[in-house]
């Protein structure tokens, strides 16, 4: 889970630049990772000598308009560790190959995928999803450099000496690109009473503030007093209303188990989401292109499969081949779920739910063999390909299961917030079957997890993880 005194790092917004965010990055993000797409195209062309033609260049406009969706929640700034880099690497790499295949679906449908010299296209496939990393990493150091010779950097005070107000700093200072100088605190404690790092940049008390930044040309004044001064920070609020400098208020919400924290205004009046879905605005068509995408494939390539199965389940026992089950989806509605049926008995498990055991009597010999290779779940393709479902997200349990135990296991209802999936963060990490109080409170803790740090690459990750050990999973009975 996450560390309950991490600072809060809101999503950035397309409505406007960030506190922490220079103008000229904003800028640079907004337009780097389109135009990176459009420039390879044309040096790709000019390497293979073809002309830019029609078709190319539709090619560019979908480019510019899939990878300004698609890799908009791409941070830019190198990364703080070699894993972390290569971690950029592959989500860069997952997103862009998004974006080839929306293209080439679009390219499919128009009737025009054969009208393309395929050593220009796989040039410009391989090479762009590199220079986009390259890109990602040196772009804001050149601005930094930049900025440095003129001497741009803005200077900042942090009022209120707390853990969240160290912890701001100590990532404004790991993120050079930023342009900002932290001055240091100001706090109405002496020293002694300050966490070590805050105390030893201790310009005054807070009464001082406004002399201060008047003295030192201060471009913003960030406030990380907790929301129990709210009368002090009004006050302090007071104090600065001569000064010019940019105000930020941090809010003190590192109490919360923050899922997908982010900073919104509604008609005007700023909100901060403290439990909010990780897919809006291109997120979320993102995961939906590549949930219909995969299913897609997925279907056509096992439908042999499902045919031998559909076959044995119907001449080794009598009843329906899809067993049809309720379940919670999205937002706590109910779907139908599908599965292969494995058992003689069908509960809808609406109102009990008994939990299949090893050697389960109700499972027949066709049944053991399809819940031990996951061949059951292969019928969920077809709720991902309507859209209840996704290929990774939390596994829908039960409704029987979900009333017993959203009374017992506190924000257990969170996992709703998206869809439930075919396989998830819970089940690669060997949480699969078991509903002991135990079990259960950690596979929720697993599924908000996911929630908190959704990206394309964690996606694919379980993917890969599910196909390596679907095989040997002992806890499937």
């Amino acid at each position: 889970m996450r560390d309950s005194r991490e600072p809060l790092a809101f999503d950035e917004r397309p409505s406007g630049v960030s506190a922490s965010e220079p103008l000229s990055l904003f800028v640079l993000k907004s337009l780097l990772y389109p135009t990176v797409p459009v420039l390879t195209l044309g040096a790709a062309l000019l390497l293979w000598r073809e002309p830019l033609e029609g078709p190319y260049f539709l090619i560019a406009v979908l480019a510019f308009i899939g990878a300004a969706e698609v890799l908009d929640a791409v941070p830019l700034g190198a990364p703080r560790a070699q894993s972390l880099a290569l971690a950029s690497l592959v989500d860069i790499i997952a997103r862009w190959l998004l974006v080839i295949v929306f293209i080439w679906a679009l390219l499919e449908i128009a009737g025009l995928a054969q009208r393309f010299n395929w050593r220009v296209l796989i040039t410009w496939a391989v090479s762009t999803p590199i220079l986009l990393w390259l890109s990602q990493i040196s772009a804001p150091r050149v601005i930094h450099r930049a900025s440095a010779r003129r001497d741009s950097r803005r200077k900042v005070v942090i009022c209120g000496a707390t853990e969240l107000g160290e912890k701001l700093a100590e990532r404004i200072v790991a993120a050079p690109w930023l342009d900002i100088e932290v001055l240091g605190f100001f706090d109405d404690r002496v020293a002694s009473r300050l966490p070590a790092r805050c105390g030893t940049r201790l310009l005054g008390k807070l009464s001082d503030v406004n002399r201060y930044v008047a003295a030192h040309g201060v471009d913003t004044v960030y406030i990380t007093l907790p929301m129990t001064r709210h009368r002090r920070v009004r006050e302090l609020l007071q104090s600065l209303g001569d000064s010019t400098s940019s105000i930020y208020f941090v809010p003190d919400l590192t109490v919360c188990d923050l899922v997908q924290p982010r900073f919104d205004l509604v008609n005007g009046i700023p909100v901060v989401a403290v439990c909010e879905s990780p897919f809006y605005g291109g997120r979320g068509l993102a995961k939906r292109f590549t949930d219909v995408a995969l299913s897609s494939l997925l279907i056509v390539l096992a439908s042999p499969v499902m045919l031998a199965v559909a076959a044995a389940i119907k001449l080794t026992s009598p009843g329906p081949v899809i067993f049809r089950q309720k379940r919670y989806g999205l937002d706590g509605k109910e779907i139908i779920v599908y599965k292969f049926r494995s058992m003689t008995v069908t509960e809808d498990g609406d109102r009990i739910y008994k939990q299949v055991t090893r050697n389960d009597a109700r499972v027949t010999p066709v049944g053991a063999f399809i819940r031990a290779t996951s061949l059951d779940e292969l019928p969920q393709l077809f709720n991902v390909l309507e859209g209840s479902m996704s290929i990774v997200g939390p596994r829908p349990h039960a409704i029987a299961v979900n009333e017993q135990y959203r009374r017992l296991i506190p924000g257990y209802m969170v996992r709703h917030k998206v869809k439930p999936g075919i396989t998830g963060w819970a089940q690669v990490n060997g949480f699969r079957g078991g509903d002991d109080i135990d079990s259960m409170r950690r596979r929720i803790e697993l599924d908000l997890e996911y929630l908190q740090h959704w990206s394309l690459t964690l996606d694919l990750m379980i993917v890969l993880r599910t196909a390596l050990i679907v095989w040997k999973d002992r806890h499937a009975y």
